[in-house]
Parts: structure tokens; sequence; C-alpha cells
């Protein structure tokens, strides 16, 4: 299962700035915390970063460094700005059945872990949805411009809870094994071209399958 995580902003464009924070420094560090949990807690994954570092992404570049890779899944990371607050999410704005199954796995477990105010699940035409070729997902997490949110993300444990949410979500949305919980051959579930999850428990893969079968045209269980 490939993942790329993409930390919004960073360089020249600090993303949302408000009380002493700049979205650009939170996203990269939530995203660290994804990578990290998922890298060391799960098998069958791998992770790449659209950057490690404070630099400047463009968004189409962001896009292509998913699709050449060939990423599974694309996961942006966002703190919101402009009044309110809570945690929201954003599909691509045709809804893709793929980025929609996702999404109604992922966001749930997200505003769970968080603890905050639900914002709904979205869609909008993000140029690093349109442009990516694999489902994807954009996150709002809570707003930097809100006093009492501000002071949440100054908390280093509470960005870890962030990241948590978000692994909870790839974890249910793909059905990620944990590291030591069956071992041996490692099966991949493709459906209709998009990987849904690596399973090494011959009954993981049944269910993944029983659970699509219905609206899928085409369905591979491949060794890896």
């Amino acid at each position: 299962m490939k993942i790329m995580l993409d930390p919004g902003h960073g360089g020249n464009d600090p993303g949302a700035v408000g009380n002493g924070l700049q979205e650009k420094t939170l996203n990269l560090t939530i995203a660290r915390h994804i990578r990290d949990m998922l890298n060391s807690e799960y098998q069958g994954v791998e992770v790449r970063m659209t950057r490690d570092s404070d630099v400047f992404v463009g968004l189409s570049q962001r896009a292509a460094l998913a699709n050449q890779w060939g990423a599974n899944y694309f996961m942006s990371i966002h703190i919101n700005a402009g009044g309110g607050t809570g945690f929201e999410s954003f599909i691509y704005n045709t809804r893709p059945a793929s980025s929609v199954r996702a999404q109604d796995l992922i966001h749930p477990q997200i505003v769970q872990a968080m603890g905050v105010t639900d914002r709904g699940k979205k869609s909008a035409n993000f140029a690093v949805l349109r442009e990516t070729n694999m489902p994807s997902i954009l996150t709002e997490n809570l707003f930097i411009d809100r006093a009492a949110d501000a002071e949440r993300l100054k908390n280093a444990t509470f960005l870890r809870t962030i990241a948590r949410g978000h692994v909870n979500g790839l974890e249910r949305a793909f059905n990620l094994q944990r590291r030591g919980s069956g071992g041996g051959n490692l099966y991949r579930v493709v459906v209709d071209g998009t990987q849904v999850g690596a399973f090494s428990e011959h009954q993981n893969i049944l269910n993944a399958i029983e659970q699509r079968i219905g609206s899928a045209s085409n369905i591979l269980a491949q060794k890896v």
C-alpha cells in the first residue's frame, strides 16, 4: 500500500497564520507523525511525503510526485482559518467512488480521535485532489485564527493525536495490517484498479472482497 502524505504549503508560502502559529509548520509536524506511525506500526505499507522540510512545492508538482510514484492514496494535511472551529475533509467535487468510500471511513476516525466539532465531509475543486490519479483526501484540522483552537495546536501531544486519527482512518479504510498480526505471505487486494488493502490472513482477504464485490467489476488478490 503506497501512501503519499502532502503537508500543505511550505517555504515562502506559510499558509494560514494566527496566534503565533504558521500552518506550514503544523502541517509538516502532523504529516511526519503520520508517516512515523505507519512505518513503525504497520506491515505492507510504503509512505512518501511531497515535502519533508520547509520548502515550497507547487500544487501540480505535489500531484505529479504522487502520480509518478504510483501512489495508491493521497492525503493532504492542512489547518483551517477564517472563522469557526472543528474538523472537515474534502474530496474532489466529482466524488469518485473510491474517494467517497475512503472519506466515509477516514473522516469519522479523525473526528473521534480529536474530539472536536464535525464540520462535515465535503468536496471541492482543489488542485491536489483534481490532478492526482488515485483516490485522495484533504483534511482541515481546527482553525489557526481561533484562540482556543490555536492553544490546542500548540500542544505537541495534541498534534500526535491528530496524526493518530489519520492513521486510524487509513487502517480502517484500507485494512492495514499491524506488524506481528499474522506474518507469512502478504497479499494485496485490488478492486477496479485501486488497491484497497494488504493482508496476510486469508479470512481478511475474503472479508475485503465480500465488502466490495457488489459494486466492483474486477477484483484481484495478488501475492506481494
